[in-house]
């Protein structure tokens, strides 16, 4: 299906929406156990110009708030407003783990695996299904804002496939603190992506059920400077210039606590660490045990479990290993 014909009108959920339209309108997913309509919001700003068409998205995890917010302070303060082509944003993929403060959709199942989805299937895999071929075709580029997951912090980075020299050039313009060479997940809403051929960014930054300011910031910035490459910013809008290039980071390991206990990080999410630095403590809640914990790599730190307590083998920090 052609999703924007000849005279530039965009054809959406069976909606044909001219140039230099504003307009909500509902994606219907499914219901609740009392029947009634549990519909995803979206907000689509066009432009009289022609031009190409980005599609932003948060809260595919229900409980990813700082996505959330991310594209709702992009709507609030106008930037979705386009000088050419069109901007679509939907800021709760996930309406139902949004009610509920929970990553998964009611079946259990996560969406961000479920694609490209089955008309018959579970429930998230149907609304995966929907998403794909009623949304994401009219899309030339995508956005798509995240979070770490419980308790775990992630500094603010942009995730893209390794070797795709197309998407690196979009990230360095986007220019996240970070930007972290990573595989597509077989299902994901990025693999999708990638083989309808259609460029996109997935950001990460904070952590789930928490709403951080400068994670925000750094989305919304990054957003503002991906807009005027591609110039679609209004004129009332100027990108903030980079203080420093994004630091790329090709290899990436995982800390893991050697005993459970309480623990007590030391250092800042993003600071650079020499391997054998000393980064956090392991106590007991009694006083008689202290457990030192040393960087295994020498590199940045992109997460940190910010939980008071980890059992031994949980992931307490993702180092690079540049």
């Amino acid at each position: 299906m052609k999703f924007i014909d000849k005279n530039n009108v965009l054809t959406l959920l069976d909606k044909k929406i001219k140039p230099g339209t504003s307009i909500k309108m509902n994606f219907n997913t499914a219901k609740l156990y009392t029947t009634t309509a549990v519909e995803v919001p979206i907000i689509i700003e066009r432009s009289k110009k022609p031009g190409p068409t980005v599609l932003i998205t948060g809260g595919i995890h229900g409980d990813e708030i700082n996505g959330v917010e991310i594209v709702r302070q992009i709507i609030a303060k106008g930037i979705n407003k386009p000088e050419r082509g069109t901007i679509i944003c939907i800021p709760v993929v996930n309406v139902f783990g949004f009610l509920n403060m929970t990553r998964e959709f009611p079946d259990g199942r996560d969406l961000n695996r479920m694609f490209p989805g089955s008309k018959k299937g579970p429930l998230a895999s149907r609304i995966a299904y929907q998403f794909k071929e009623e949304i994401l075709p009219a899309a030339d580029y995508c956005l798509d804002f995240h979070t770490g997951g419980s308790s775990r912090f992630n500094a603010a980075q942009i995730r893209i496939r390794p070797e795709d020299n197309q998407l690196l050039k979009l990230a360095e313009i986007f220019n996240a603190p970070f930007t972290v060479y990573s595989k597509n997940i077989s299902k994901s809403y990025r693999d999708t992506c990638a083989k309808l051929n259609i460029p996109f960014l997935l950001f990460e930054g904070g952590k789930s059920q928490d709403s951080n300011k400068e994670i925000a910031k750094y989305g919304v910035e990054g957003t503002l400077r991906f807009l005027d490459h591609l110039q679609m910013l209004g004129e009332d809008f100027l990108p903030p210039k980079p203080i420093k290039p994004s630091i790329i980071i090709n290899e990436t390991v995982w800390m893991r606590a050697k005993f459970s206990g309480l623990l007590h990080v030391k250092i800042p999410i993003g600071k650079h660490v020499e391997k054998g630095e000393y980064i956090a403590i392991i106590t007991d809640p009694y006083g008689s045990f202290r457990h030192k914990v040393k960087a295994t790599a020498t590199g940045y730190v992109i997460n940190v479990n910010q939980s008071p307590i980890v059992y031994q083998g949980d992931a307490i920090f993702h180092l690079s290993k540049n």
